[in-house]
């Protein structure tokens, strides 16, 4: 495999805080990451870092090159969503595509119209005459038509409603994914893309907590729904961390021959969000 990005005991701090603790990570050619940590993590830090908008401490390589002294370069083969991402809201979308079109060697505006008029986006409107949605539709129809390598999206469907969300995803996997390019995603609604994951990355307080597959999770990790004894029994095997659902206890275990835990009670393969609870509280506790 091709590491895309390759992260090496990577480090920020401002001040007295650690933002970023001494990561290491690679993210590979052809693969959909997602990025998940509380807030105050330190995941905006990193990805800031990964995009060149702050230096940091290690070896940080995105695309062959270091983000920070070749961020012009880089900047042809990424496109990226924030959720901050504003719009000035006096251009008219068509005054969007010809800025884009004049200032990125790698932009087709005919793929761009193409995938605008199956919206409701009317070229002619302004941005601030549009809705929330039409203008996340109308940043999809732009870095979708962009010929890019890696794709960064924090946060990309913050505020819009749940068919807006689904949409945003479908078009993304049909617009965009090929199997050849890659995509950074963070996110909260972790739930609604885990089907779309090859990968997922935790990290907590600046720390990585988890760097695997997506499909490695069943081999690593179980949960176990049990109660009384058989609770009692499980709870000697050392569980990552355990919580109380509908008077059962829930009790994730890590590394743990699921055969020793079967006795217990009934057995799941935890889903990424229940995961990420058990790292973070696990960690903490």
């Amino acid at each position: 495999m091709t590491s895309l990005v390759s992260a090496r005991n990577v480090s920020k701090s401002f001040g007295s805080v650690r933002a970023v603790d001494n990561v290491s990570f690679d993210i590979e050619k052809g693969k959909i990451t997602g990025l998940f940590g509380p807030n105050g993590a330190g995941k905006t830090t990193l990805l800031k870092a990964l995009l060149g908008l702050t230096d940091c401490d290690g070896d940080l390589s995105v695309l062959g090159l270091d983000p920070f002294r070749q961020r012009k370069e880089l900047m042809k083969n990424i496109c990226f969503i924030a959720d901050v991402a504003v719009l000035p809201g006096w251009i008219k979308v068509e005054q969007l595509l010809d800025f884009v079109e004049a200032t990125h060697p790698n932009y087709s505006r005919k793929r761009s119209e193409e995938l605008l008029s199956r919206t409701k986006v009317r070229k002619n409107a302004k941005v601030r005459e549009l809705s929330k949605g039409m203008v996340t539709q109308l940043h999809l129809s732009i870095i979708t038509a962009v010929d890019a390598r890696l794709l960064v999206l924090d946060e990309p469907t913050l505020g819009l409603d749940i068919i807006f969300r689904k949409e945003f995803y479908s078009n993304l996997l049909n617009d965009y994914f090929d199997g050849e390019r890659t995509i950074l995603i963070t996110t909260h609604q972790v739930e609604e893309i885990e089907n779309l994951m090859t990968d997922i990355i935790f990290i907590n307080d600046g720390r990585l907590l988890l760097d695997t597959s997506m499909e490695s999770l069943a081999s690593k990790y179980v949960e176990l729904v049990t109660s009384g004894e058989d609770a009692d029994r499980a709870r000697s095997l050392g569980p990552l961390y355990e919580r109380d659902v509908f008077g059962k206890k829930v009790m994730t275990f890590e590394g743990v021959d699921r055969d020793k835990v079967s006795a217990f009670g009934e057995l799941h393969t935890p889903s990424v969000a229940d995961l990420f609870v058990a790292k973070v509280m696990g960690a903490a506790g």
